[in-house]
């Protein structure tokens, strides 16, 4: 046993000196990447395809992105034709680009930050905190049309984390839409819709670090090493076409009192004969939901959410504008300083401190601060010991931990496509053949696909985002339609997400709601489709053509709006009773 840890403990050295040389190493990144792309030419796409490809084999991402940095490196290190050596190089390339990214400062920020709100949700779910909130939001659900609202508004309150809303929001509001007679299927599509979709665009989550950090290394892939990252994160929030729009159609379906599809007609059946599930269904329950249950005999209050989480949000705003102040009053920018002197509180001041911080170091000081507040509650209020107290911390961090996995794998792979010269190739050969104003609806479609046959979004944004902003730069370097492009990635990826099967998410939000998975998937993907479309045709394309998102975006609302109108029909009795076309049809297939 000794005799095989030693043989061990000296591969992993072996390996450590290797991939540290390589660290060592100080190349000029452009220069090597034009001449890969001109040497390899159609090759240097071969590390992002196969990595979609094996995705979709697979089903695997992190199986994926391993396999496309692997293959990137070993073109790299092919020289001479050695085969044995390449691959040898490949491997210790693979680890070297691995500790690059977990050593650059940016990205361990932006580690830390995602897990360490992880920890903080657990510490206020054991608390009972978004529990309160949720039973505090529930007793005023008195009508369908209500209870929807308060669980669309419950699930856009849990905005901080894709997993937490679908373990939160379904269990809390289910014996709530199950009174007044809600389809399971709807529950669950509202709860999966608020889910990826707010958690996505909201300005503090656990998807934000890994977002802007895709941004940035992307645009520092162009020249541009001094963009905030934030603040184009920020600019793209308004071309999220396709999160915009399903919440928006969210609410006009609970207003209006109209569905259409599969989920008419499981709302008919849960109205008329009060089935909340079909005959057929399955329904999935959750050991997670458990696992974020407060103790019993513990007194909910609604503080222990709106503290943690005020703290949370009040400390990155905070902090934004003074790790930006700090950085501009040591820069030599003498207008921005004189800026900070004498308008520290302006608006233009504000918006430069912002632009000026460093979000990585920011969201993980916030979260950790909140989790010490959280804590000290916690321990107030006798709802966990110290040591418990720790121990729910950390396990909150490590349903996160895959996350950084697949952040680190993400970042190895665009660090090989960089040096590959694979955006480089695609500019010279796509540039002149796209038509500019349909790159972002093409991105869109490419990433929905992705990313519904991967069942994860983070693996499709690492894949894609490295390629799109300097393609979308080559075609035009307009700064609006760079984001807007930047967005498509974005938003296409949460989409495929959205629908899939297989995703976290999806599955999570069946299990939360306690609805047949099939089920939720057949009633959710029409309408997901639906909005899809009209972020396409009344979203990406008009912007792509140039008109501005003030008009695009409004225009998109009222021809959703004209969609539920007069393609949805009512599913309450009473509604029902009023429209002749509907009573007539159904006695007619009866």
């Amino acid at each position: 046993m000794k005799k095989k840890s030693f043989i061990f403990s000296g591969i992993l050295i072996f390996l450590f000196l290797f991939s540290t040389t390589a660290l060592a190493a100080d190349v000029d990144i452009a220069k090597v990447a034009a001449q890969n792309a001109q040497k390899f030419g159609i090759l240097t796409i071969l590390p992002p395809f196969l990595a979609i490809v094996l995705a979709f084999i697979t089903k695997n991402v992190v199986i994926s992105l391993s396999l496309g940095v692997l293959s990137g490196s070993f073109l790299i290190s092919l020289n001479g034709g050695n085969i044995f050596s390449a691959l040898l190089n490949s491997f210790l390339d693979l680890v070297s680009r691995v500790l690059g990214s977990l050593a650059d400062p940016w990205n361990a920020g932006i580690i830390l930050q995602c897990m360490t709100i992880g920890g903080l949700i657990a510490l206020i779910s054991k608390m009972g905190g978004a529990r309160a909130v949720a039973e505090s939001l529930a007793k005023k659900a008195k009508t369908p049309m209500s209870a929807q609202i308060i669980t669309w508004f419950l699930g856009l309150l849990v905005f901080f984390d894709d997993y937490a809303n679908s373990l939160i929001v379904g269990p809390i509001m289910r014996p709530v839409t199950d009174k007044l007679k809600i389809s399971r299927e709807k529950l669950a599509f509202i709860v999966d819709g608020t889910a990826a979709p707010i958690a996505g665009i909201a300005l503090i989550s656990t998807w934000i670090g890994y977002e802007i950090s895709l941004i940035k290394d992307a645009y520092a892939s162009i020249g541009q090493t001094s963009v905030n990252a934030y603040g184009v994160f920020i600019q793209s929030i308004p071309y999220r076409f396709y999160n915009v729009l399903i919440l928006i159609f969210i609410v006009l379906t609970a207003v209006l009192g109209r569905e259409f599809g599969p989920m008419y007609k499981a709302e008919r059946r849960a109205r008329t004969t009060g089935k909340l599930l079909s005959d057929t269904a399955k329904p999935m329950v959750s050991s997670e939901v458990t696992a974020l249950e407060p103790k019993e005999g513990i007194k909910l209050s609604i503080w222990n959410a709106i503290i943690p989480i005020g703290v949370l949000l009040i400390g990155a705003f905070a902090g934004f504008y003074f790790n930006g102040y700090n950085a501009i009053m040591g820069g030599e920018d003498k207008a921005l300083i004189n800026l900070m002197t004498t308008e520290p509180a302006s608006f233009t001041a504000i918006r430069e401190a912002f632009s000026a911080s460093d979000a990585s170091v920011v969201l993980f000081q916030a979260a950790l601060f909140a989790s010490i507040v959280a804590i000290v509650m916690g321990l107030s209020q006798k709802c966990f010991k110290m040591g418990e107290a720790i121990d729910i911390w950390i396990e909150g961090m490590k349903s996160l931990i895959i996350t950084g996995v697949i952040l680190l794998l993400a970042w190895s792979l665009s660090s090989v496509i960089k040096e590959l010269g694979t955006a480089k190739f695609l500019v010279s050969i796509l540039s002149n053949t796209i038509p500019a104003f349909l790159l972002p609806s093409i991105i869109f479609i490419f990433g929905s696909i992705i990313s519904f046959a991967t069942g994860t979004s983070y693996g499709t944004m690492g894949i894609l985002m490295p390629l799109t902003i300097p393609l979308a730069y080559a075609i035009s370097p307009d700064p609006n339609y760079v984001v807007l492009s930047a967005s498509a990635v974005l938003t296409g990826a949460i989409f495929g997400d959205h629908c899939s099967p297989i995703s976290d998410t999806t599955i999570l939000s069946s299990m939360g709601s306690a609805c047949d998975h099939l089920d939720h998937v057949k009633t959710q993907i029409y309408y997901s489709l639906t909005i899809a479309a009209c972020a396409i045709l009344f979203g990406y394309i008009p912007a792509g053509l140039g008109l501005p998102i003030y008009i695009v975006l409004p225009l998109a609302i009222i021809l959703l709006v004209c969609l539920v109108l007069f393609v949805g029909k009512p599913v309450d009795v009473k509604d029902e009773k009023s429209s002749a076309k509907t009573v007539l049809k159904e006695s007619a297939n009866a």
